[in-house]
């Protein structure tokens, strides 16, 4: 299956049981955002609803140690579903189930209602390149601020260039952190694929390509980021990275746990999904939120207090990247 075709969104008019209609809908659920591409999901359908459970066999302690990530990527690929349900003639009521901590979605029957922010689930993407610096405009600012507002979740959007370059100083605090954690390190090189065979074997993880790498056989790759893979060489490209952005966008809670993570992800999402829209490009740059002591000083230079931020995203005017891809639906259905 080539990658563009494992992103391919199905036809939600398509005539069906309502097993079928499920199986599509997680189909769209499954393009939503993870962190490493993880994709640390699953699924249980229902006549009349889905559940979106954590599967823990895809956490990443290194850099998650907290489950936030994984937590949050239920609310990403819940955000894709519920408006891929919308498309399809279903209004969705997403709800936190402690028992299982996961999110169950319960559908009522509509007229289907098929959105832009439908149409760009299958064209999101993390475009981890430069961007051309050009500025947003007001009313960009302002559908990207709307998006990212949910219950007990707001999004913050800096477009000052003082302040970018102060999260820039932050992301590369957090590199010089994460680097010298052999854990770290570790954990990342075992999520990396190298090539497009390992890519489409796996069907996860971060593709090389997306990253601007060039195709390599794993060894030569391990090697590389072995003698060549520094937060020096990091620093480097990732301030450059930010400084070439129009703004950057940080996703905070008011509370610190599980259904305020998983709402925070769908906020994150639709905030993708409005960029998308608009055709711009985001990249997260969420090293400041991912090392506890970085973490509260980065709250601190936001002035929120005791909010929790989490997640950091660039935005900005770029090109296209190739694709990540995604294992197939059946290996996420339980």
């Amino acid at each position: 299956m080539s990658v563009a075709s494992a992103r391919e969104p199905p036809s939600s008019a398509e005539p069906g049981t309502a097993q079928r209609r499920h199986v599509d809908l997680v189909r769209q659920a499954i393009l939503a955002a993870s962190s490493h591409n993880t994709q640390p999901w699953k699924f249980r359908l229902e006549p009349d609803a889905i559940s979106i459970l954590p599967d823990l066999s895809r956490r990443c302690p290194a850099v998650d140690p907290d489950d936030h990530h994984l937590y949050a990527s239920l609310g990403c690929a819940a955000e894709n579903l519920l408006i891929a349900a919308q498309a399809a003639g279903l209004k969705g009521h997403a709800s936190y189930s402690a028992a299982e901590a996961g999110v169950r979605v319960d559908f009522e029957k509509m007229a289907p209602s098929p959105t832009d922010l439908f149409k760009a689930i299958p064209k999101r993407q993390c475009s981890r390149a430069q961007y051309d610096g050009t500025a947003l405009a007001t009313e960009q600012l302002r559908l990207l601020e709307d998006a990212g507002q949910g219950d007990g979740v707001s999004v913050r959007l800096l477009t000052d260039r003082q302040m970018v370059a102060q999260v820039a100083e932050f992301v590369a605090a957090g590199n010089i952190a994460q680097f010298a954690d052999p854990a770290w390190t570790q954990e990342l090189k075992a999520w990396i694929r190298f090539n497009a065979r390992e890519a489409a074997i796996t069907g996860d993880g971060l593709y090389g390509a997306v990253m601007g790498n060039p195709d390599a056989p794993r060894w030569l790759g391990a090697l590389f980021m072995r003698l060549g893979f520094s937060a020096e060489r990091q620093n480097s490209k990732d301030i450059a990275y930010i400084r070439s952005s129009a703004a950057v966008a940080v996703v905070h809670s008011e509370s610190d746990d599980i259904p305020h993570w998983i709402e925070a992800g769908r906020c994150y999402e639709r905030l993708a999904l409005n960029a998308t829209a608009l055709d711009l490009r985001s990249a997260f740059i969420n090293q400041p939120v991912e090392v506890p002591a970085l973490r509260a000083q980065f709250a601190a230079f936001l002035g929120i207090g005791h909010r929790r931020p989490d997640f950091i995203v660039r935005i900005g005017h770029g090109p296209e990247m190739p694709r990540s891809r995604r294992r197939p639906v059946q290996s996420v259905l339980v």
